[in-house]
This record gives structure tokens, sequence and C-alpha cells, in this order.
């Protein structure tokens, strides 16, 4: 399962634009990556994982500004189209699992 992190945050103030950088640093600590700006993704096990994920998004949230919060299937991941121009490009790959046996 994939959680995505998009967000469109003022950046006009040095305060907003302070914030914008401790959102996205938030982010990024949390380790999601960014596929494009203002969009992030984190790979996500189970949605135990999804939910406590969300929760440390949450509590970063900065005070202005739009951030949207969504989960998809490796599925629905898996059909996302990707261009760069107008040659497509592959999608990620889901971090390798270990198994334990």
């Amino acid at each position: 399962m994939w959680l995505f992190a998009m967000f469109d945050l003022p950046v006009d103030k040095p305060d907003l634009r302070r914030e914008y950088t401790q959102f996205r640093a938030a982010l990024l600590k949390q380790g999601f990556t960014m596929l494009q700006y203002s969009v992030y993704v984190h790979y996500v096990a189970s949605e135990d994982s999804d939910e406590a994920l969300r929760r440390r998004v949450h509590a970063a949230l900065p005070s202005h500004g739009q951030v949207r919060i969504i989960s998809i299937t490796d599925r629905q991941f898996e059909k996302m189209e990707i261009y760069v121009g107008k040659k497509r490009a592959s999608v990620e790959d889901p971090p390798m699992q270990m198994g334990l046996f």
C-alpha cells in the first residue's frame, strides 16, 4: 500500500516559507520520497502502519495551506502512467520485504 501526501502551501512570507520547509523535512524524516514537487509517497506494509504514519503527518501539519493524504493499493499504484516528455517511464517498485522463515 502507498500513502501519498500532496500539498499546496503558501510561501510568500518568511514564516510561511519556514513552515513549508519544516513540513517537507518532516515528510522526508518519516521516510517519504518526493515523486514530484509537493507530491510525496511512502510505502506501508499494512493498514496499521498506514494509520500510524498518517498520525505522524497530522502532527506535522502546517497552520496554512492545503494538504491531501490518500492511500492506494499496490495494484492501483502499478496502474500509474508516468511520462518523461512523451516517453513512458516505469513505475517505482515497492521495497523488498524480508521473510523471517
